[in-house]
């Protein structure tokens, strides 16, 4: 009686690899349609079985792509995930999401857990920076990998320019004849890393410094990340004995969160405090609040166009997106 087909008969009937069999079979994406056809074709032809979720996603040429994130510590980062899942909309590609907490909670930030399996064909991360023992992992593994709100030789990335936001703020403030500044950011456990935050306080104070003005650090002010916190933060900056004219907070939610402190103190906005934002969020549209807008969908979009090219062979050379930001001015300045 005739032994069981193997791999290794397919990939002699349909004149390939046997790594090429595996890569029709178990990451579709990763091969051609006519590659994977032609395996599809001698598997049939020889009987061979492979485990069905295989030949199910080898005849739909099914992909999988992971996308790695802090989705429960920010709004902003689902925004993100569903621009890639409108790029991807109907096509042949899976999403895997996997949360992961946020870089600024942790004693440990750098990204060192990656999801590196033979089930992914592409990975997205998002806000989490890589250390370097992760990057080697990535690049050793081969799979293809886009990273967005951060950089790093070697890596295709989509991000936006934070220094250049806080210098949008800066200059929108003092055109609006603000005088003494704040700034409220979400605190970090470690310093092992640079955050969005930091970037956009650093372009922030050096726009202030080229107009001839200082940001204290008695108005800086850091807190735990959320609404409730920021405001307790906020009031003890507003209520000191130099509060600041303007405040310019991290993002939407450190913003709305100062918003309710100049309220409890009975304060005016903008007549007695201007306060602006960063993301644009629903928050600040329904808040009537000043803020960045970061184009957040579009680059979910963009990190995965550029995973595609990516998983089917594009260019060689790394590619980075930059983004365009936009100051939109509201009520609360």
């Amino acid at each position: 009686m005739p032994g069981r087909v193997t791999i290794y008969d397919v990939a002699s009937e349909a004149g390939v690899s046997i790594s090429t069999v595996s890569l029709a079979l178990n990451t579709p994406a990763r091969v051609s349609d006519r590659t994977r056809q032609r395996v599809l074709s001698a598997a049939d032809a020889l009987g061979y079985t492979p485990k069905t979720e295989a030949v199910a996603k080898a005849r739909k040429g099914v992909g999988r792509i992971g996308v790695l994130a802090p989705y429960t510590a920010y709004p902003s980062v689902a925004r993100r995930l569903g621009g890639v899942l409108k790029a991807v909309g109907d096509g042949p590609l899976e999403v895997v999401v996997y949360d992961h907490a946020s870089a600024a909670r942790s004693a440990s930030p750098l990204l060192a857990s990656l999801p590196l399996t033979g089930r992914l064909d592409g990975l997205i991360v998002m806000s989490l920076p890589l250390e370097d023992g992760a990057a080697r992992r990535l690049g050793d593994s081969g799979l293809p990998t886009v990273l967005v709100d951060v950089s790093r030789p070697g890596f295709d990335s989509v991000h936006t320019d934070d220094a250049e936001g806080g210098r949008l703020v800066a200059e929108h403030l003092l055109e609006r004849g603000c005088a003494a500044f704040g700034f409220l950011g979400e605190a970090q456990v470690s310093d092992a890393y640079v955050s969005p935050g930091q970037r956009r306080l650093a372009g922030f104070r050096a726009a202030l410094h080229d107009a001839g003005r200082r940001l204290p650090p008695a108005r800086v002010r850091y807190t735990a990340y959320g609404l409730e916190q920021a405001a307790e933060a906020a009031r003890e900056l507003l209520s000191g004995p130099h509060p600041p004219e303007a405040l310019f907070a991290g993002d939407d939610t450190l913003a709305a969160g100062a918003l309710r402190a100049a309220g409890s103190l009975g304060l005016s906005v903008p007549g007695d405090v201007a306060v602006a934002g960063f993301d644009d969020s629903e928050l600040a549209r329904a808040l009537d609040l000043t803020t960045v807008r970061q184009p957040l969908e579009e680059s979910g979009r963009a990190a995965a166009e550029l995973l595609v090219q990516r998983m089917g062979g594009g260019p060689a050379a790394v590619r980075e997106v930059t983004l365009r930001l936009e100051l939109v001015p509201r009520g609360s300045t």
